[in-house]
């Protein structure tokens, strides 16, 4: 890239979520357990991703296990209290994966400029990078669980923007949920609302094509 290409180019930084972006859930095993236990689909997911049980997982506060605590006591007007511990257990040993698509394109990308990934996570992400060969993939990464602060906060953009050496216009913001992409469109970042590859590719085409 020649310097008047990097000094037309409309961001200086990739800022990217993980899940339902980079890393994906197979729920197929929990969804068969709520339906042995008479359960629509989802009503696990519904339970444990409500704020008042969700937030003090991502903001670090309780562990897993008391995450899964929480869920069962949730369900346990549902369910028998062992069906719920189940679960919950489902939920939150779900299996992953990482979309090999888009973790070659962020590849590229941190060829040209930092990469940091932004994430609403629990104070295992770095495990979970780790299981999936990604620990290497950014440059850095702004977890929730060890900032105290989560996405849609301005604060947890904020840091992500220092921590990419730029100032919050000249990043790029890339997440699957609409209010986290909004609230990086207020700060002035770019935003893309992920939904497939495609979105990123065109997003980043200027550094990818050719």
């Amino acid at each position: 890239m020649t310097a008047s290409e990097i000094s037309s180019r409309p961001f200086d930084a990739v800022l990217c979520d993980l899940d339902n972006v980079i890393r994906f859930y197979d729920t197929a095993p929990l969804a068969e357990l709520e339906r042995a236990a008479g359960l629509a689909e989802g009503t696990t997911a519904n339970v444990a991703f409500a704020p008042e049980v969700d937030l003090p997982l991502l903001l670090g506060q309780i562990t897993k296990e008391e995450w899964v605590d929480s869920i069962a006591s949730a369900l346990s007007g549902q369910v028998p209290q062992t069906h719920a511990r189940q679960l919950g257990m489902a939920l939150a040993d779900a299996p992953f994966r990482a979309d090999d698509a888009v973790v070659t394109l962020l590849r590229r990308v941190r060829r040209y400029m930092p990469l940091v990934l932004v994430t609403n996570a629990t104070l295992e992400l770095e495990r979970d990078l780790e299981s999936m060969g990604l620990a290497d993939l950014a440059d850095h990464v702004v977890s929730s669980a060890r900032v105290g602060v989560a996405k849609p906060d301005r604060e947890i953009y904020e840091i992500a923007a220092r921590r990419a050496g730029t100032t919050a216009g000249r990043c790029l913001f890339v997440d699957d949920r609409l209010e986290n992409v909004e609230a990086a469109i207020t700060l002035g970042m770019t935003g893309v609302h992920y939904h497939e590859p495609a979105d990123l590719q065109k997003a980043l085409g200027f550094l990818l094509d050719g």
